[in-house]
């Protein structure tokens, strides 16, 4: 699992609602309440897609 930066995740937001995200450390996933849409972490990088999210 990827321990994701803190200063990171203050300053990423979901690209369709601009809301915050929470991470989930479970599935190395942010998701995204507002938008129903977890994004996947790669490789410590987060993939900010939403085609490549999965809904909740």
């Amino acid at each position: 699992m990827t321990i994701l930066d803190k200063k990171l995740l203050d300053i990423l937001v979901c690209p369709i609602t601009k809301d915050s995200l929470d991470y989930n450390e479970e599935t190395n996933e942010l998701i995204s309440i507002s938008a129903g849409l977890a994004y996947p972490i790669k490789d410590g990088i987060p993939v900010m897609l939403p085609e490549e999210a999965r809904e909740l």
